[in-house]
C-alpha cells in the first residue's frame, strides 16, 4: 500500500514540475503583473496533491505524453462517461494499477524500500515544521499589545504576521510612525489573503515532495510572488503617487525572512523596490484580459491527455 502511494506521488512530483516551469516561464514575461504569478502558481502545488484530473484534448499533457513513449493516461471512468477522470502514469513502470503491479519483482522491491525511505524523511521534515513554527511563536509571546491585534517587539528585524487561526501582526520597537501606515496596509492584505495559512500549506506539500528540488525552487518563487503580489495590492490601495513613500518604508525594514510569517522584508529588496517603482495600476480591460488567461492556463495545466 505505502508503496504504491509512493509510485502515484511520484508520477504526481512529475506533473508538477511540467506545471511549475510553464508558470516559471510566463512568470519572466514582465508585463504579466506579480499577483497574476501568485495566483498561478496554486496550479502546480494542486498538481503535487490531486492524483486525478480531468481528461481533455486541450491539455498541455498531451503534449508531454506525445514527447514521452513511457507517459500513460490511467482512465477511472467507463469510455462511454460523459467526463473522462484519469490519472497520469510518467513512469510506466507497472503493469496493473489498483493495486500496481509492478513489471519486475526487482522494481517492487526498490520501490517498497525508497517508499519507505520516503516517508521516513516526510515524517520527519514535517515533525520540524512544526517544532520551529511553534519555537518561531514563542519568541514573540511576549510582545507588547499596541491595539486591536497589533503588537510591538525588540525581538523582530522586521515587521510580520505570526499565527494562522489568531493571527497577530507585530512591529518592530525602532518602526517610525511615518512608515506604519504602509506597513500595517501591507500586513492587512496578507491578513486578509490568508497568506499565512496558504504559507504553511506549501511548506507541508514540499515536505512530502522532498526529494523534489524544482519543488523547493517553486517554493521559493511563490513565496517570493506572494510579497510583490502584496506590494502591488497596497499600491492599489494608497496610489500610485505613494510608491516613492512606500519603497522608503521597505527601505527602513531589513530584510528578514521568516519562514513561518508573512514578513514585510520577506524577499529581496531590490526586487521588491523595482517592482514597486515600476508598479502601473490594472485597467477593469487588461484585469479582464489577465483573468481569461489565468482560466485559461488552469484549464490547460489541470486536465489530463486525452
Amino acid at each position: 500500500m505505502l508503496s504504491d502511494v509512493f509510485y502515484w506521488l511520484l508520477n504526481m512530483s512529475i506533473t508538477g514540475i511540467f506545471t511549475g516551469i510553464i508558470i516559471l516561464l510566463l512568470r519572466q514575461i514582465k508585463r504579466i503583473p506579480r499577483r497574476i504569478c501568485h495566483i498561478l502558481w496554486i496550479l502546480p502545488f494542486l498538481r503535487l496533491v490531486l492524483p486525478f484530473g480531468l481528461s481533455h484534448r486541450y491539455s498541455i499533457m498531451n503534449l508531454l505524453s506525445k514527447l514521452s513513449t513511457r507517459t500513460k493516461i490511467v482512465h477511472l471512468t467507463p469510455p462511454d462517461a460523459s467526463f473522462n477522470v484519469s490519472m497520469t502514469n510518467h513512469m510506466g513502470f507497472a503493469d496493473s494499477y489498483f493495486p500496481i503491479v509492478h513489471k519486475t519483482n526487482l522494481l517492487e522491491d526498490v520501490f517498497d524500500i525508497t517508499s519507505l525511505i520516503w516517508v521516513i524523511i516526510a515524517v520527519s521534515a514535517l515533525l520540524t515544521v512544526f517544532v520551529l513554527y511553534f519555537i518561531t511563536k514563542s519568541e514573540v509571546k511576549d510582545a507588547r499589545h499596541l491595539r486591536d491585534n497589533i503588537y510591538t517587539s525588540d525581538k523582530l528585524l522586521s515587521p510580520a504576521i505570526f499565527g494562522i487561526f489568531r493571527p497577530r501582526i507585530i512591529l518592530p520597537e525602532y518602526m517610525s510612525e511615518a512608515n506604519t501606515e504602509f506597513v500595517l496596509l501591507h500586513e492587512k492584505t496578507h491578513l486578509k489573503r490568508g497568506d499565512n495559512l496558504f504559507r504553511i500549506i506549501a511548506i507541508i506539500i514540499c515536505c512530502f515532495h522532498w526529494f523534489n528540488p524544482f519543488i523547493w525552487l517553486f517554493l521559493k518563487l511563490y513565496l517570493e510572488d506572494m510579497e510583490l503580489s502584496c506590494d502591488e495590492l497596497v499600491l492599489q490601495k494608497c496610489g500610485q503617487d505613494k510608491k516613492k513613500e512606500y519603497a522608503a518604508a521597505l527601505i527602513e525594514c531589513e530584510e528578514n525572512k521568516m519562514l513561518f510569517a508573512s514578513a514585510f522584508g520577506g524577499a529581496k529588496i531590490r526586487i521588491r523596490i523595482k517592482n514597486i517603482l515600476s508598479y502601473k495600476k490594472l485597467t477593469l480591460f487588461s484585469g479582464l484580459c489577465f483573468l481569461a488567461l489565468i482560466i485559461a492556463i488552469a484549464a490547460t495545466l489541470l486536465t489530463n491527455a486525452v
